[in-house]
């Protein structure tokens, strides 16, 4: 052999070698749940400082919960932890950041900078986005807009996919998105959220989920994860004060393309889809009309006689006729929304995550006047005598003037952010907020009449979320404790509670005699607002159900329960028998609205608008 091939020969075995290019190595740490006072932050302190002291990491990872409760304070303040990275870093999302975010999830993007990434190590391609569910207590759901941008990659390069959740039936559109993932090339899949390490298998796509930084008793620690040509490592890093113990590898894998073998049906689900289908439309509904945005929707509609308004959670709100659906406005705001427009005549209100409260022209879009707050709006205004009634998450809760915005009143003692629509009357403003206290104003004054506080002193166990209804002199109230709670109107005083029969979601009759809530698992419970007394409990066939959305009256003697898996089901609101079900998606359904004509209007929260006329409710 002459000196050439031998000179060729040895630079094909050493150039790998030589530029280093086989092995790629990164850390990767989730679930941090940095909360202000908890151990969670000395367990972060100890795993960043020992990542630090390791060499020769290409980046870092951070799967997601990086916050316990999501607010602008923490999520600054464990921003200034990550920076201390002596390594470049990327996060996504988690839901705990997401859910019970006080800013509408824009403090997340605007810190960080970034809701989905992408980017390139020795010849990987990593891509992350976030997971909600976006401030309505729901399973998990990749966001519209995230589901978009994952439609837009290329194919064919090897690819490494981020997200807080398993991409299993955790998450309502899981199909959706393994579909597109095998489609780009994605070989490798790493989550969190279940707190330990898991392997995992997504339809042939393999993953992990990574153990919590926290210490939960133990010793806190992160997984470090290697790449040496297209071999995967998996080993967890425990860290012990100023030294680690590095554990022989958990994982191993050959990493590979993945084809799609999944069977779906004509309506694009699944043959694993575990819950109702679209075969449970039997023609009781006529679906009139339907739109589909490519953004979330996380609120409900205001309506006249001819059209209905809508926001999407990307700052868009829209105009569309009633006939039709036709388009007649739409109008874009810098902040996501997350507040249900009102509707007072000409003037349409609603709240902004970028710190204002807009009322606009119903007529054509054109800005009326804005109210600045000092942080997100996220709460849904309710009108009352030419009065715009709405909380935010400043800790004020303001009383507008409907014609100009200015301040009739404003109670400023509001402790934790608020996300309801209040319920008003001549004698008091009625909400809830999440520092577990619901509020009772003045709605001439703003004078407080009374706080009531539930028994669990945990704020997730908060009266935040649901609308609160009243009837008979009676406040009612679900909380996630799965209590119905009957408050005293008057006094704030606990009259009654009912265990097990509900939670956030609650529904009143159009007669204001008959309260109705639904459970966590398959009960729609029908209480007599007088008496107290349970008329009846029906299954509704729905399995578990966390929809914080309201129960809605339709046509009469029909109950309309929404459910969190894009099912409407009807009741037979005298017997509770059930009527019929009817799907429009696969998301989370927001609360309803009927029409003076007596059509349903829907919307859920991957985007679709839908009117329903009846066909069959009885």
């Amino acid at each position: 052999m002459n000196l050439k091939k031998i000179l060729l020969s040895l630079t094909f075995f050493l150039l790998p070698l030589i530029l280093g290019a086989q092995e790629l190595k990164f850390a990767f740490l989730t679930d941090l749940h940095y909360s202000e006072g908890s151990k969670s932050i000395t367990d972060l302190r100890q795993c960043i400082k020992d990542v630090n002291n390791l060499e020769g990491l290409d980046f870092v990872l951070f799967g997601g919960d990086l916050t316990d409760f999501g607010s602008d304070e923490e999520i600054a303040a464990v921003k200034n932890i990550l920076d201390s990275l002596k390594y470049q870093y990327y996060v996504v999302a988690g839901n705990h950041d997401a859910k019970w975010s006080e800013s509408g999830c824009d403090t997340f993007k605007k810190v960080f900078g970034y809701e989905n990434f992408e980017f390139e190590r020795k010849g990987w391609r990593f891509i992350g986005c976030n997971c909600g569910p976006d401030m309505r207590m729901a399973p998990a759901l990749i966001p519209r807009e995230s589901m978009e941008w994952l439609r837009s990659l290329k194919p064919g390069e090897k690819t490494i996919f981020i997200n807080h959740y398993p991409q299993d039936t955790s998450v309502l559109n899981y199909f959706d998105v393994t579909r597109e993932l095998k489609r780009i090339g994605t070989q490798f899949v790493i989550g969190g959220h279940w707190h330990r390490n898991v392997a995992m298998n997504y339809s042939g796509l393999p993953g992990i989920l990574g153990r919590s930084s926290l210490s939960a008793g133990k010793v806190p620690g992160y997984n470090l994860i290697t790449i040496d040509d297209g071999h995967v490592k998996v080993s967890e890093m425990r860290v012990f004060g100023d030294m680690h113990v590095q554990l022989e590898p958990w994982y191993q894998a050959d990493l590979k393309p993945v084809a799609d073998t999944v069977t779906y049906d004509a309506n694009g689900l699944p043959s694993d889809y575990p819950w109702m289908r679209f075969d449970v439309n039997d023609g009781s509904v006529q679906e009139a009309w339907k739109i589909q945005e490519k953004a979330n929707i996380a609120s409900g509609f205001a309506v006249n006689d001819k059209y209905a308004f809508y926001a999407t959670e990307s700052g868009m709100v829209k105009c569309v006729s009633l006939k039709d659906g036709k388009q007649k406005w739409a109008k874009r705001f810098p902040g996501k929304i997350f507040s249900t427009p009102a509707l007072d005549g000409k003037i349409l209100a609603f709240g902004c995550a970028d710190g204002k409260i807009y009322a606009l022209n119903a007529k054509n879009g054109r800005l009326k006047w804005k109210h600045e707050a000092k942080k997100s709006v996220l709460g849904s205004p309710e009108i009352r005598n030419g009065i715009v009634y709405i909380g935010s998450s400043d800790g004020v809760f303001r009383a507008l003037n409907v014609k100009n915005g200015k301040s009739v009143w404003e109670y400023a003692g509001v402790d934790g952010f608020v996300e309801c629509k209040p319920f008003v009357d001549g004698q008091q403003v009625v909400f809830g907020t999440w520092a577990n206290k619901l509020y009772s104003l003045d709605p001439s004054t703003g004078s407080l009449q009374w706080v009531w506080r539930c028994a669990k002193p945990s704020r997730m166990y908060s009266p935040a979320a649901v609308w609160p209804v009243k009837a008979e002199g009676k406040i009612f109230i679900a909380v996630p404790d799965r209590r119905l709670y009957v408050i005293d109107a008057s006094s704030g005083k606990e009259i009654k509670h009912f265990d097990g029969i509900a939670r956030e979601s609650v529904g009143i009759s159009q007669d204001g005699s008959t309260v109705y809530c639904k459970s966590m698992w398959h009960t729609l419970t029908s209480i007599d607002a007088k008496s107290l007394n349970i008329k009846w409990q029906a299954e509704t066939g729905t399995g578990y159900d966390i929809s914080p959305a309201s129960i809605t009256q339709w046509g009469g003697i029909g109950v309309v329960m929404p459910t969190d898996k894009g099912n409407i089901v009807c009741f037979d609101s005298r017997t509770g028998r059930r009527k019929w079900a009817h799907k429009i998606s696969i998301a989370l359904v927001n609360p309803m609205t009927t029409t003076r004509e007596g059509h349903l209007l829907a919307s859920t929260m991957d985007g679709t608008v839908m009117l329903m006329k009846i066909n069959q409710l009885y």
